[in-house]
């Protein structure tokens, strides 16, 4: 009887996906430099310490899984917004349902496009801040999403950039399997919005690297799909200038497995971070936020605001971070995370942390989770207001701590509204 082989991990990881379009000599030697960090890390496992809480079996199987398409009688997320759009379907760019690539202060191309190009900016960011990312904890999927991404968009904002870029992601076929490599710059001075929306693949590995310059502005608002079945693990890594501005939120609810990861990296003085999300959860269902903020400048703020609705044996986890170096004096450092459960079959778990090497610092970071105040439910019943519609007022009230954390009104109504619907859905 002959042996049978055993298989690698890592290997089953790099051979989910073909390679991509080949590009100039400097592209290849970045993809080349990423496939090493994956071969040199492995694949993720819950032996690793900020794997512990979720398990990456599903993520790095050979094959993805076989996802119904859900079908929404509602307007998409964002929909209502003049927009510049730009659709991927089963993780390729669909021009056909997308609008020119062009707009003041706007350059956009396609990642292929520019990583076949001899000389282009993207030399500077694309797969170095994933790299850079990659200390001191090994993020494998974004390495192998840096070797391997064959589809995204290269966007330069040189100003103010009037419409906000809306990236929306689409489904057709119920097994697809997709990496999505985005790599932005905003230069010094420039202001730039960045929509994301859809579920993009039954199983959706994305990246962004996001430069922004001295002065700069970047807004992030996703909305991750409904699909329910759907796997997605997804990576920001942003490297920020002298007095640039950095926002991102991230509203999920739906999904059997999704982890979000975050690394920011503060390398310019007066500059602020905020990263928050909102999560529902329900049934069979894994939320994953991971965050690490590094501060290495002077009179920094960096906010993490995290919610998480959990209900019928539903799972979060928050894994935050705020590393503050020795010379980054004046830091002000926040960080919340909060599990609102419904019922006493789902959990919250979480792992805040502060590592802090500077003596002029405002620090703090809570983390707590709990039932629905009886006595909160109580008064408003006793006003008149049903429980089930009490209730889902106290789910509101909870999670708007984090969506304050958007500075468009009409985007963060657009994200309350959905959040009611959810509620609304959910409370029978």
């Amino acid at each position: 009887m002959g042996e049978t082989k055993k298989t690698n991990p890592t290997e089953t990881l790099l051979a989910q996906h073909s390679a991509p379009r080949k590009g100039a000599d400097w592209a290849e030697t970045l993809r080349n430099a990423a496939r090493a960090r994956v071969l040199g890390m492995g694949a993720a496992t819950r032996r690793d310490e900020y794997w512990r809480y979720t398990n990456p079996a599903a993520l790095n199987s050979a094959e993805s899984p076989d996802v119904l398409i859900l079908q929404l009688d509602e307007t998409p997320v964002f929909d209502g917004v003049e927009k510049l759009l730009v659709t991927f379907v089963d993780g390729v760019y669909a021009p056909e349902l997308s609008d020119d690539l062009s707009g003041e202060n706007l350059e956009i191309s396609m990642l292929g496009d520019a990583l076949g190009t001899d000389i282009h900016w993207a030399n500077d960011v694309f797969g170095k801040l994933e790299a850079a990312g990659q200390n001191p904890v090994p993020r494998p999927f974004a390495a192998l999403n840096s070797a391997l991404a064959g589809q995204g968009v290269v966007i330069r904002a040189t100003g103010k950039v009037s419409k906000p870029v809306a990236l929306r992601y689409c489904r057709e076929n119920t097994t697809s399997d997709a990496l999505i490599h985005h790599v932005i710059r905003v230069e010094s001075g420039a202001d730039l919005t960045v929509l994301e929306n859809g579920a993009g693949a039954s199983r959706l590995n994305t990246v962004m690297e996001v430069d922004v310059a001295d002065g700069g502005s970047f807004h992030h608002l996703r909305a991750q799909g409904r699909d329910h079945t759907r796997l997605a693990t997804t990576a920001i890594f942003a490297r920020l200038g002298n007095e640039s501005r950095f926002k991102s939120f991230t509203l999920t609810v739906n999904g059997r497995l999704t982890r979000n990861e975050v690394v920011i990296d503060i390398i310019g003085d007066n500059t602020k971070a905020s990263v928050a999300g909102a999560c529902l959860g329900d049934g069979d269902f894994l939320h994953d936020d991971t965050i690490f903020i590094t501060h290495d400048a002077v009179n920094c703020e960096s906010r993490q605001v995290f919610k998480k609705v959990l209900k019928n044996g539903a799972t979060g986890v928050f894994q935050g971070k705020i590393l503050v170096k020795p010379d980054a004096q004046k830091t002000d450092g926040y960080q919340i995370s909060q599990g609102l459960l419904l019922d006493e079959d789902s959990n919250f778990l979480a792992k805040p942390e502060l590592e802090i090497y500077a003596d002029d610092v405002a620090c703090s970071h809570g983390s707590t989770c709990g039932a629905v105040d009886e006595n909160s439910l109580f008064y408003l019943m006793s006003r008149g207001v049903p429980r089930v519609q009490a209730q889902n007022m106290m789910i509101l009230a909870f999670l708007d701590e984090a969506i304050q954390e958007i500075d468009d009104d009409f985007l963060a109504e657009d994200i309350r509204s959905r959040l009611q619907g959810w509620t609304e859905r959910h409370s029978s």
